[in-house]
């Protein structure tokens, strides 16, 4: 990443006035830097040499203090902007890359999940000090330097030869250094992404790992990832000690250099006091911006790396995304036609042709690994077609065809409820998750609804008491500490998996959609549970929606009223020329 990226300025507006303020505050410093030199050699030179009307001194001094406490509270303005801006920025960022990994689809999240994972809550916090120090000092380099050095060269030729020829050292040994952090620290994020990735995968199967007594078994694993973390880490510190050491030697050199020359010069009568105090006061700070630039170079290194990996994934480029409005899926007929999705090596599925009749309860059977339900990824619009296509067809008519990859997802998604074996459910009472998407209620109110956690159905629709009863919904909530009031989980703890099934099925049956795809809806669940489930398999069949489900089992194949054998290809004859192999993610929710 250059030191001032245009990326960063492209993708984060908060970054953008940030740099303007800090530009306009830096010109300030620079003037009061300057002021305060010529205050200085003004009133003290007088003083000193015995010339001069002492009158003015009083004048001199205020405005002097006038100047001393304008300058920390100038600083003290930049930073806490830059606080600020540092945190909306990364607030930003991570927006932005949370909503281009789910653009980019479960394919490309099954494999940059973890680390994206990392990036977003852990990496991009180190973005802070990029802005907090390294980047006011860099455009404070570009304001105060300049003007310093054009202020020393109207008032002593030598001393500013002697700069000129001294300033290049410090951009050079900081290149050559830099050069070094920015690996050890581009080493720290790879190492922390790792770490987090295995820390993540651990967690996820932790409940089978536990099932088999092995879940100590990954521990000297993660220990092992720590320590190198902590080796990187304490490198990345090593050479940032080595390079502020060698930056103070070289500014302290040059100002000596400064200092030296002009005493001499004072010494024989060649130069007046006042410039040549004013001399002495201007060179340190010519140095300053850019010897402080070096030190925070190594504070921002990781914040820089972590800024890489955003723009990695931000230009991942994302498919195109279609233009035209679903046609009403309610009368319409999904026609697939010849449908390969290449996978771990082969098609799965192969060489897929189906008919989707509106209001049919369409089965989707097939082995394991045969692509059921990259099937249903694909005619969600989440994954794109390798080969064939999926068309819409208006009421049947062929004529009026619209392929899937030219309607905008938006339309498609807005009659389309996905229910997936680990149904989505986020941190909230169960009415707020029954009745989210569902346009019943509005959510923002659903906290108050029921009043003091009641368990009572008077304070629901009806609609929600009639799915509820149809689902076996309501023997959950008549079980829980606060009725629907009772607050969730992420992901549903809180509840069994049987019962978050239940609820993801009410959701659907709630859902003005006119498509409702399920992915084995009956996995792990016990026989009652099961009876619920099939109960709302019926029931969304019968409220005249089309039902595309994948099944196992053979009471919910039971139901289908069209079947669907998904077939894949055996590696011998799979065609791996479309592109590298990549590995299924489990079901996800629509958008």
């Amino acid at each position: 990443m250059k030191p001032l990226d245009p990326r960063l300025l492209r993708h984060a507006r908060a970054a953008r006035r940030y740099i303007a303020t800090t530009t306009l505050s830096g010109g300030v410093v620079a003037g009061l830097v300057i002021a305060q030199a010529v205050l200085v050699s003004q009133a003290v030179a007088p003083a000193v040499v015995g010339s001069g009307s002492a009158r003015s001194v009083p004048a001199l001094v205020l405005a002097l203090g006038l100047v001393v406490v304008a300058r920390p509270l100038v600083l003290y303005l930049q930073e806490s902007l830059a606080h600020r801006a540092a945190t909306r920025t990364v607030i930003d960022l991570r927006r932005q890359v949370l909503q281009h990994a789910v653009a980019l689809g479960p394919r490309w999240l099954a494999l940059h999940g973890s680390d994206t994972a990392t990036l977003l809550t852990r990496a991009l916090e180190d973005l802070e000090p990029y802005f907090v120090r390294y980047l006011p000092q860099l455009l404070l380099a570009a304001t105060v330097t300049p003007a310093t050095t054009v202020v020393l060269l109207t008032q002593d030729l030598p001393s500013t030869v002697v700069v000129i020829c001294t300033i290049p050292l410090i951009p050079v040994f900081m290149i050559l250094i830099g050069r070094m952090t920015q690996a050890y620290s581009q080493e720290r994020l790879e190492a922390m992404e790792r770490l987090g990735g295995q820390v993540l995968d651990l967690l996820a199967g932790l409940p089978t790992l536990k099932a088999l007594g092995r879940e100590k078994g990954p521990a000297a694993r993660v220990r092992a990832l720590g320590r190198a973390y902590n080796r990187t880490t304490m490198s990345t510190l090593r050479v940032a000690f080595l390079s502020g050491a060698v930056l103070e030697f070289i500014t302290t050199l040059s100002v000596a250099i400064v200092a030296v020359q002009v005493g001499f010069r004072l010494l024989y009568g060649n130069l007046d006091l006042s410039t040549g105090l004013l001399v002495l006061m201007i060179a340190p700070e010519v140095y300053q911006p850019i010897r402080q630039v070096g030190f925070q170079f190594h504070a921002s290194a990781n914040g820089v790396a972590a800024a890489e990996a955003v723009f990695e994934v931000l230009e991942t480029p994302l498919r195109p995304r279609g233009q035209q409005p679903c046609p009403d899926l309610a009368t319409s007929t999904v026609s697939i036609e010849r449908l390969c999705v290449s996978a771990r090596g082969r098609w799965a599925p192969d060489n897929l042709s189906a008919q989707i009749r509106p209001g049919r309860l369409v089965v989707l059977t097939g082995a394991s690994g045969a692509g059921k339900t990259t099937t249903t990824q694909v005619l969600l619009g989440l994954l794109p077609a390798d080969k064939g296509e999926i068309t819409v067809l208006p009421q049947g008519d062929a004529s009026r065809a619209v392929r899937l990859e030219d309607i905008d997802p938006a339309t498609w998604w807005r009659q389309v409820s996905w229910v997936p074996q680990r149904p989505v459910i986020v941190p909230g009472t169960v009415l707020d998750n029954v009745l989210r998407d569902t346009g019943l209620h509005d959510t923002t109110s659903l906290s108050q609804s029921p009043p003091e956690g009641t368990a009572s159905l008077d304070s629901v629709p009806a609609a929600l008491v009639e799915a509820a009863r149809t689902t076996g919904l309501d023997e959950v909530v008549s079980t829980l500490p606060q009725g629907w009031s009772t607050l969730l989980g992420q992901g549903g703890v809180g509840l069994s998996v049987g019962q978050r099934q239940r609820l993801a099925l009410t959701r659907a049956l709630l859902a003005p959609t006119a498509l409702v795809v399920m992915d084995e809806p009956t996995a792990h669940l016990d026989a009652a549970s099961e009876a619920h489930v099939l109960d709302g398999v019926r029931a969304l069949h019968a409220s005249g929606r089309t039902v595309v489900v994948i099944a196992h089992r053979p009471a919910l194949a039971s139901l289908a009223q069209d079947t669907v054998t998904i077939t894949s290809s055996t590696p011998s004859t799979a065609d791996s020329s479309t592109g590298p192999e990549e590995a299924h993610s489990p079901g996800q929710e629509a958008p």
